[in-house]
């Protein structure tokens, strides 16, 4: 570049032209279902060396999920956690949570 044109970085939108920093809401909002219309699936992760079970998509509120998770974690003697739909548990132990889960109402896309 010679040393007297500018560079111009400017795309074509301003602030004024209706552009801001606010998130507009959508209407892609979670849609809650009652457990017996959950179809869940396992998946399985490695992490630090470590197994960890994986179970969702869950379509539930974050009070709901925290408190199945909470009963999940004390009936199966395992840490876990809630994180974006799924539920993750220490170890390999798919067949407890299974069980478990079946107890609460909820049902899973392949069956035993």
């Amino acid at each position: 570049m010679s040393r007297g044109i500018k560079l111009s970085l400017d795309l074509g939108a301003s602030w004024n032209d209706g552009w801001s920093m606010e998130e507009e809401k959508t209407s892609n909002s979670l849609v809650l279902l009652d457990p017996s219309a959950h179809r869940l699936v396992f998946q399985k992760e490695k992490r630090k060396g470590k197994v960890v079970t994986l179970v969702g998509p869950f379509s539930l509120s974050e009070e709901d999920a925290q408190k199945a998770l909470s009963t999940l974690k004390k009936s199966l003697a395992c840490g876990g956690a809630y994180k974006e739909g799924w539920m993750e548990f220490q170890g390999d132990i798919s067949l407890k949570v299974r069980e478990n889960l079946e107890k609460l109402g909820f049902k899973f896309k392949n069956p035993k």
